[in-house]
């Protein structure tokens, strides 16, 4: 019985670090897709902008 608990427990503390790194690299993809898609939409505004003026 002993061993089984110890076993619980190990099984617990990699579970739950696992969850935590996974997390992690969520935000980290959240964050990323938001900046690409504020570059990209700030290129389209600025090729517009730049193709609509009339010098």
């Amino acid at each position: 019985m002993k061993k089984f608990t110890y076993l619980l427990f190990a099984m617990m503390a990699v579970l739950m670090s696992s969850c935590e790194v996974i997390g992690g690299i969520f935000k980290a993809g959240v964050w990323t897709g938001i900046i690409i898609v504020a570059i990209v939409v700030g290129l389209i505004i600025f090729l517009i902008s730049r193709g609509s003026r009339k010098d």
